[in-house]
């Protein structure tokens, strides 16, 4: 069984596993938290995270929501893929192997992802898994294009030189290492706003390290030459955005365009002194931004019951 651990000792919360298989046979580890015929939730997490991203939302929603989460290929439990196998095109086969495999036919769920799991929704726009699926999405600390363009991780004047070292570090295959006093000052500096409290910070620090290189690398490639602009444009479903006001990784520049390209966006939320982790940072915000879209946008199907077990299987 699958458990999102807490440090204050309170109890974990029970998972079903999965294994969805995605177009190219990639196996995504997926995990079903709270009660089967719930208004179901299906959260993606980003670059270089994994489940546990999403710990807080999980506790929180689990209570009376049916929430998916999964570990995007080479991240967490999902297993590593060949060379070719890490582009925009594998995050949109992969999110329509999870809804398939979680959601019977017909069924909507609100879809929220940060970061590249923003990027995987986009990509994912006209892909019919998710028009069958999606009642809702919200695209949380993301953009769509000109990532090391736009990124204030390097703090140089805007221009070439910082665009071809903020792509140097997405590419990077150097190993992280364990977490230090000083890898996690470099993580809060980069990621999270200044006020983000220290245990937030080693959650994502923790997260962020266990991430394999043989992963982070390819999928930096990935993110420094993206370009979603086009598949924005083609997201038809009512979306919301949140951005973090001190966001270096993906500046709210981004999420202000998404705001203005969206077919049927519901508005942005900028959150001040939040970095580019706001699902640690601001849960309950984040959270709550869920919440209101299954009030909006879900109707919950008919409660199927469930013993709570975990079980192991895999949909083809």
């Amino acid at each position: 069984m699958s458990r999102l651990l807490r440090r204050d000792g309170a109890l974990p919360v029970p998972a079903r596993e999965l294994i969805a298989r995605s177009a190219d046979g990639a196996r995504i580890h997926v995990e079903v938290h709270g009660r089967d015929g719930a208004p179901a939730v299906v959260l993606s997490h980003g670059w270089t995270c994994s489940t546990h991203f999403w710990a807080a939302q999980v506790r929180d929603l689990a209570a009376d929501h049916r929430v998916v989460v999964y570990d995007q290929r080479g991240h967490g439990r999902s297993p590593a893929v060949g060379r070719e196998g890490y582009s925009t095109e594998a995050l949109a086969d992969d999110l329509e192997a999870v809804l398939a495999a979680t959601l019977p036919p017909g069924e909507k769920a609100v879809v929220a992802g940060h970061s590249m799991g923003g990027m995987t929704i986009m990509a994912a726009s006209r892909r019919a898994g998710l028009r069958e699926h999606a009642a809702a999405v919200l695209l949380c600390s993301t953009g769509s294009s000109r990532l090391a363009a736009a990124s204030l991780v390097v703090p140089v004047r805007a221009g070439a030189l910082r665009t071809a070292v903020t792509r140097a570090i997405l590419r990077a295959k150097a190993p992280l290492g364990p977490v230090t006093p000083v890898s996690r000052r470099i993580l809060k500096y980069a990621t999270m706003g200044a006020g983000s409290a220290p245990d937030r910070v080693d959650a994502c620090a923790r997260i962020v390290h266990a991430c394999p290189r043989g992963a982070r690398a390819p999928w930096g490639h990935v993110l420094a030459e993206l370009d979603l602009d086009a598949c924005v444009r083609e997201l038809h479903v009512p979306t919301a955005v949140i951005a973090g006001t001190e966001d270096r990784m993906t500046p709210p520049v981004h999420a202000r365009a998404l705001a203005a390209a969206l077919p049927d966006c519901l508005g942005l939320t900028e959150l001040t002194g939040m970095g580019h982790m706001t699902p640690v940072e601001a849960p309950e915000a984040v959270t709550a931004k869920i919440r209101e879209l299954v009030t909006g946008h879900l109707v919950a199907g008919p409660d199927a019951g469930t013993d709570g077990t975990a079980e192991k299987e895999e949909v083809a």
